[in-house]
């Protein structure tokens, strides 16, 4: 299979990164619509995140933040977004750029991304695995209980080629013909084997 120069993977998350990215923007614009609410998680290891020594230390790599209920001042550029939220009566505010990343999820519609922030160039395998959520008291900080996504809104984005599926029976309910065992080779007169077969002649005598 040839290289992919284009890096199709790549211009993938970054568009699903927008999607996000036009959420938190509406969000930030207009508030949350309905029952809609957002677990987000990045990674606090990353470039660009600023939060509260405390908090990173507590979070040395992860972190999932809850916006639902407490949280203010939701802020959206191009390249990330900034909020406040309270951590155990404490108010924090974080900066996180959307190139940090790993997950988003609204339970409201069962809806999740999942992004690879691996090193393409360390990756062996294609990555498809579901968007998994640890268990967890819900709030500003926690981990969001686990909620099975259901249907197709949920996108698991990796860097691995995605699997081809096996060719689907026929259609309008017909069953599909399974392959026939080929016919054994008759034998002639002589006693040898031959791949065709044997017709008699007297099919070819003309009628009296």
């Amino acid at each position: 299979m040839a290289d992919d120069l284009i890096r199709y993977d790549l211009l993938v998350q970054e568009a699903l990164r927008g999607v996000v990215r036009k959420v938190l923007t509406d969000a930030a614009r207009e508030g949350l619509a309905g029952e809609h609410h957002f677990y987000v998680s990045f990674r606090t290891e990353a470039p660009g995140v600023r939060m509260s020594q405390a908090l990173r230390e507590k979070y040395p790599q992860d972190m999932t933040i809850v916006l639902q209920h407490q949280f203010w001042d939701l802020g959206v550029t191009e390249h990330s977004f900034e909020v406040g939220l309270s951590f155990s009566g404490v108010p924090e505010r974080l900066l996180v750029p959307f190139d940090a990343l790993s997950g988003f999820f609204d339970p409201s519609v069962q809806f999740g991304l999942k992004f690879d922030l691996t090193d393409p160039s360390e990756v062996t395998e294609p990555d498809a695995a579901p968007v998994s959520l640890k268990a967890g008291p819900r709030g500003a900080a926690s981990e969001p209980t686990e909620i099975k996504p259901k249907g197709t809104g949920l996108a698991a984005i990796g860097s691995g080629v995605p699997k081809v599926l096996p060719a689907p029976a026929a259609q309008n309910g017909a069953k599909a013909e399974e392959p026939k065992a080929p016919r054994p080779a008759k034998k002639d007169g002589e006693g040898e084997e031959t791949g065709a077969e044997v017709v008699s002649l007297d099919a070819f005598r003309k009628k009296s």
